[in-house]
């Protein structure tokens, strides 16, 4: 449409008389979807012949007759042959890590049949703290998606002694955020669970200031399923998590209360494994939702959103309208806002997608959102105004020095000979890596990397104070074959600038030029330089859906040329500096390992460590 449009949720208490009299056909409907089979979520049934009417935002009637809601002004769309669904909604995803803003995100998945989500912007809280969550809550209010907000618990994720982060949130900035409005829905995934679990007085205060908001709180819980602290962790009132690997992860929290969220992200493949609690162990699905916590431009782009997870659920053998109340309903459940969407239902706000063919097929043909129609047949038909960033977003890397080759040199404790390392290793599809034990060659009192064994050097700048604090060490299973190195300001989740490389002079080139981008992603190899500006704290692209998932496409070939063949590499690279994911990361501050004992730092040299004597 030409006209840009506003998109209004108001509350089902402001909207009862108006929805009450098109209801009884006194007031004529603005909008009437007829004839077609309702995917009722609630009910668990696919009625055929149903019709909706909706009065602004919001439905008024379903029924098998809406004739008398139907005026001179109503735009009627006929469904006949169509399913009528719910819009999907994604129960937990980084919007930051598509690397695009609210608005462009919401142009790429409401075609998608994505009308919501439970969105934690704790990548953009890192790095530029409430100002940043405050600036995609303002942005998300100008589109059409249901877009609940959470505020970061981990600002950092750990604390100063592990990680170095651009911001630092407690008990009073969780309940500065929560008073924003309804739509900040609650605390993001608590992934400094051993604070928990040993009674951190930050993370329990966080906790307490969530709930006496009269919000819920997420999780991030990757010790085992049968960990006697995971009943320790619920008892702190965490609600819901998302780092399920495996169908007992699934049975146990749903044993005790929580939601099981099942994801499916560009990088990492967990749904097939934990829809098994469903599928053989037989248990309640009411309690399990699907989710993508992170899917790039390009995933987006060839594969999908919601509906992608939806379409793989089904592959795995769940029933269709279970998979649908899955990413609808239970969702819209556990954050307590199954009254405005999640289902087809009177009263709801207007959130419906249409689609043709077999219902497994998820193939979405219209998206109306908030009672308009947003997208058909694939492509955007509303508009709506542009959101700016505010110039000081744009320039949020600083070095305080310009780097050079000698700061990725890695000096030995020995002169030549050989000595016994900790290497980390990349686990593709997983967000887990591997802690493996390697005995590396030393040359002039130097660990060189070493293409022979696939052993990389991964380096890590403070980039939010100009510290100067960095750390070096090594990665294997990347895969480069020739000399390469990838610089970026993606790097979960404190977001400092991350190289990894085999080659000194290509490493210190790479960093170079992302610094130079005000933050982005490069690759620099014998093959050339390949970038990916995103100036928006680092981590984001002002460009449009498209081309940003150019820019992306263009990182992963890059990459693959230099011979990493990771499945989307960029995106599992971007978390080898997450200290709170097992076995073993980089941090500005050194090596961080996480095992049942908690998390602490070690040294890159096994016999310095005295753990190891």
């Amino acid at each position: 449409m030409d006209m840009k449009s506003v998109f209004q949720r108001p509350s089902l208490a402001d909207c009862v008389p108006e929805l009450v009299a098109t209801a009884r056909g006194e007031r004529k409907a603005s909008l009437v979807i007829r004839g077609g089979t309702l995917v009722n979520v609630v009910s668990g049934e696919l009625l055929p012949g149903m019709s909706i009417a909706v009065q602004g935002s919001r439905i008024a009637y379903v029924g098998r007759d809406v004739s008398h809601t139907i005026g001179e002004d109503t735009i009627i769309i006929e469904a006949e042959g169509r399913y009528m669904a719910p819009g999907l909604l994604d129960g937990h995803c980084h919007i930051e890590s598509t690397q695009l803003t609210v608005t462009e995100f919401a142009k790429a998945v409401l075609p998608l049949g994505v009308t919501g989500g439970f969105f934690d912007p704790h990548e953009i809280s890192n790095v530029l703290g409430l100002k940043g969550l405050r600036l995609m809550l303002d942005e998300a209010r100008t589109t059409p998606l249901a877009a609940y907000m959470q505020v970061a618990s981990c600002v950092p994720s750990t604390g100063p002694e592990l990680e170095t982060t651009g911001a630092s949130f407690g008990p009073a900035e969780v309940a500065e955020a929560l008073s924003w409005g309804p739509d900040m829905i609650g605390l993001g995934e608590v992934m400094n669970f051993p604070g928990v679990v040993y009674g951190d007085d930050v993370m329990i205060g966080e906790i307490q200031a969530t709930l006496r908001a009269g919000k819920v709180a997420d999780g991030h819980f990757t010790w085992a399923s049968d960990d006697w602290r995971l009943p320790v962790y619920a008892a702190a009132g965490i609600t819901g998590d998302h780092e399920c690997v495996t169908p007992e992860d699934v049975a146990e929290r749903i044993r005790l209360g929580m939601y099981a969220k099942m994801r499916q992200g560009s990088a990492w493949h967990d749904v097939a494994e934990t829809i098994r609690a469903s599928t053989e162990m037989g248990l309640d699905t009411r309690r399990m939702m699907l989710v993508t916590d992170d899917r790039s431009a390009e995933s987006l782009l060839h594969e999908g959103q919601m509906d992608f997870v939806v379409r793989h659920a089904i592959a795995q053998g769940v029933k269709p309208v279970t998979a649908f109340q899955m990413a609808t309903l239970n969702t819209a459940e556990r954050f307590g806002v199954a009254r405005d969407i999640g289902s087809i239902i009177p009263g709801a706000i207007a959130d419906i997608i249409l689609l043709d063919g077999r219902l497994a097929e998820v193939n979405v043909t219209a998206t109306i959102a908030a009672g308009q129609l947003v997208a058909e047949h694939g492509q955007m038909v509303a508009d709506w105004d542009g959101f700016v960033y505010p110039a000081e977003v744009m320039d949020t890397v600083h070095l305080g020095r310009e780097l050079s080759a000698a700061d990725f040199r890695i000096a030995a404790p020995v002169r030549e000979g050989n000595v016994p390392v900790r290497v980390i290793r990349v686990t593709e599809n997983h967000v887990d890596t591997k802690e493996v034990r390697m005995i590396v060659p030393v040359r002039n009192g130097e660990i060189t990397a070493d293409p022979a064994q696939d052993l990389c050097k991964i380096a890590v700048f403070e980039r939010h104070h100009a510290s100067g604090s960095h750390a070096v060490a090594l990665v294997t299973g990347v895969g480069f074959t020739e000399p390469a190195a990838i610089a970026m300001t993606v790097a979960h989740d404190s977001h400092n600038l991350l190289v990894i490389g085999n080659d000194d002079e290509l490493m210190t080139q790479a960093a170079k030029q992302a610094v130079a981008l005000r933050g982005g992603v490069v690759v620099v190899s014998a093959s050339g330089e390949t970038r990916f500006p995103l100036p928006i704290a680092g981590l984001m692209s002002p460009a449009p859906f498209a081309e940003v998932a150019a820019q992306s496409e263009s990182i992963s070939r890059a990459l693959q040329q230099s011979g990493c063949m990771l499945n989307n590499a960029l995106m599992t690279l971007s978390l080898l500096a997450l200290v709170v994911i097992p076995e073993i990361r980089l941090s500005d501050q050194g090596l961080v390992v996480i095992g049942a004992d908690g998390i602490r730092k070690v040294s890159l040299f096994v016999e310095e460590d005295a753990a190891e004597v």
